[in-house]
């Protein structure tokens, strides 16, 4: 290794990318942010700029941007600030930077994604959206383009760190029978169901493990955040529905399992802290400190798996269905959850209303083979006009 690697970061100022700058600032011999990107975050942006002095920094907002701009000269930093998607897409492309950490929260993360395997960085995949939209295609310009995807969704970074040596998502998963993804359950796992029309997007948001965003943590409470990281194993690891398995774990220590023809069932046990598998993936095949304190197995005492309630997640059983599907289904799947989601977040939907939704969406999407990303693009489109037709206004 010649010197620091580059590494931009696609949503900076959200506990995934906040993360990444701390296991980044562990080890300024070995990395370097080369671009801070994010959608109008700009105060968070700038502290960030000023503590790693990015090549540049880029806000989707462009009134985010000049107060961006302004606000790191004043401070005396001459960082270029840049504005809107493309610029998003056009900065991860430069030979300054070697990786791309793709945690922009939903299908605005796609675009980005692509231009970065396409140029030929390693990806740290963190937008499981992009995938799940997409299908086959990012997957094979993965292929196409001879790089390196890996996910970091702690489920996801297990099974990856549970299959044979040298592997890489993409390539079949030889000897492996079955893959295992745990759900803690979110926080409304033992709530009686009657009081789920009730619940409060700060009461969906209050996850029992993990501190994530607004978004995410209502897909967790629903477990839509599950039935994505299904179709997204099918992706990763070339295997069919019906060999993705789910598990409620409420401990968030065993993060997924992998199953061997031999019988042999391995497990990535760890805190439940996203530094794992972010220093996993900067530094593969290599591993450096991450900053999380290890596990004491005698202060555990016990590890307990139960079955998810369907009933109580129907959105798990949604996405199975369009992962046989396939094709545009899952993108429609994601578009109608996104709107679903931020209408439960602004109060204009209650929370089992987001399921709802996404049933009646569903049932009126027909779904069509996907050729090229205009056809995701398409189906994303058409999926959110028929939510918000469906949501009161």
């Amino acid at each position: 290794m010649s010197g620091p690697r580059g590494i931009a970061i696609l949503g900076s100022t959200g506990s995934i990318g906040r993360s990444t700058l701390a296991v980044i600032g562990m080890h300024p011999e070995r990395f370097r942010v080369a671009m801070l990107g994010a959608y109008r975050s700009w105060e968070t942006v700038v502290e960030q700029a000023r503590r790693f002095e990015p090549d540049v920094v880029v806000l989707v907002d462009p009134e985010a941007a000049a107060q961006a701009r302004g606000a790191l000269l004043a401070h005396g930093l001459k960082i270029p600030v840049e504005s809107g998607a493309q610029a998003l897409a056009d900065s991860v492309t430069g030979g300054n930077v070697q990786m791309v950490m793709a945690a922009i929260v939903g299908a605005a993360g796609l675009l980005p994604t692509m231009a970065a395997v396409r140029a030929s960085k390693r990806v740290l995949l963190a937008n499981k959206e992009a995938l799940v939209m997409s299908g086959r295609l990012l997957m094979d310009e993965v292929l196409r383009a001879g790089t390196e995807i890996i996910p970091i969704d702690s489920e996801h970074n297990a099974i990856f760190q549970c299959m044979p040596a040298n592997y890489l998502p993409g390539e079949a998963a030889r000897g492996v029978t079955r893959v295992i993804l745990t759900a803690s359950g979110g926080p409304f796992r033992t709530l009686a169901l009657e009081r789920l029309p009730e619940v409060t997007p700060d009461e969906a948001c209050n996850h029992p493990k993990w501190k994530m965003g607004r978004k995410i943590s209502v897909d967790s409470a629903t477990l839509m955040n599950k039935g994505l990281e299904v179709i997204e194993a099918t992706l990763l690891f070339g295997l069919p529905e019906s060999q993705v398995d789910v598990v409620v774990h409420p401990q968030s220590l065993v993060h997924s399992l992998v199953e061997y023809t031999d019988g042999s069932l391995l497990a990535q046990l760890g805190a439940p802290d996203m530094r794992t598998p972010i220093a996993q993936a900067l530094a593969w095949p290599e591993r450096v400190a991450s900053g999380v304190q290890s596990l004491d197995m005698t202060q555990i005492g016990r590890l307990d798996f139960e079955p998810p309630d369907h009933v109580r997640f129907p959105s798990l059983g949604f996405a199975r269905a369009a992962a046989r599907a396939g094709g545009t289904a899952p993108a429609a799947l994601n578009a109608a959850n996104e709107i679903a989601v931020q209408a439960f977040l602004d109060r204009r939907l209650n929370f089992t209303g987001i399921t709802t939704v996404i049933d009646k969406v569903l049932q009126r999407f027909e779904s069509s083979p996907v050729r090229a990303l205009g056809d995701v693009l398409d189906a994303d489109a058409v999926a959110r006009r028929l939510a918000a037709d469906l949501i009161e206004p």
